[in-house]
C-alpha cells in the first residue's frame, strides 16, 4: 500500500497566516520522497525518484555532496542517487550498476546500450525558476550501459517511504 506524508503548506507557512514554521516543525524532506530503493553489493543503496517532484527532493535535499547522481542522457527518466555515506568510493562496476538502474527508469528502458550521465551530487544544481525535475550538472562523466535492475530484484525494487 502506498501513501505519502503531507508536506508543509505552500511557502513553508504555518496554519497561522503569514507566520513561518519553525525549523524544528518542518517535515524532513526524506519523509516526503517516493523512491524505489535498490541494495547493491558492498552495502551501497541506490534510490530512484518516481516523479519530477521526487527527483527534485532526491537530488537536491536527500543526496549528500559525495553521493553519486545519475540520469539517462537526453531523455526523460528518474534521477538516481547512489548513497555513499561513510563507505569507500564506489568502483566503476558499482557506478555502472547504478547507471543501469537510471537507464531502466527512463524512456530508454527497452533500448540497447544507453548513455547515462553521472556526477557527484555536489555538482547538481537547479536553475532558478526551472520546472520540477530539471537540473544542471557540472563535471559529468558518461557510462554506456544496458538498462537493467540489480540481480535478484523484483520488477520495480522496493518502495521507499522514508
Amino acid at each position: 500500500m502506498a501513501y505519502t506524508v503531507p508536506g508543509p503548506r505552500a511557502g513553508g507557512k504555518s496554519p497561522r497566516r503569514g507566520v513561518p514554521m519553525s525549523a524544528d516543525r518542518r517535515p524532513d524532506p526524506r519523509s516526503q520522497v517516493k523512491a524505489w530503493e535498490y541494495e547493491l553489493p558492498g552495502g551501497y543503496v541506490a534510490l530512484a525518484g518516481k516523479t519530477d517532484a521526487d527527483n527534485d527532493r532526491l537530488s537536491l535535499k536527500i543526496a549528500r555532496p559525495n553521493d553519486w547522481w545519475f540520469h539517462v542522457h537526453g531523455l526523460p527518466g528518474s534521477h538516481v542517487v547512489l548513497q555513499v555515506a561513510s563507505l569507500p568510493q564506489p568502483s566503476k562496476d558499482l557506478l555502472e550498476q547504478a547507471a543501469a538502474i537510471a537507464a531502466w527508469h527512463s524512456k530508454a528502458r527497452n533500448g540497447g546500450l544507453t548513455l547515462v550521465s553521472y556526477t557527484q551530487a555536489k555538482n547538481v544544481r537547479k536553475p532558478r525558476g526551472a520546472k520540477p525535475g530539471t537540473v544542471t550538472i557540472q563535471k559529468e562523466g558518461a557510462l554506456k550501459v544496458k538498462p537493467r535492475l540489480p540481480a535478484g530484484t523484483t520488477d520495480e525494487g522496493e518502495d521507499r517511504w522514508s
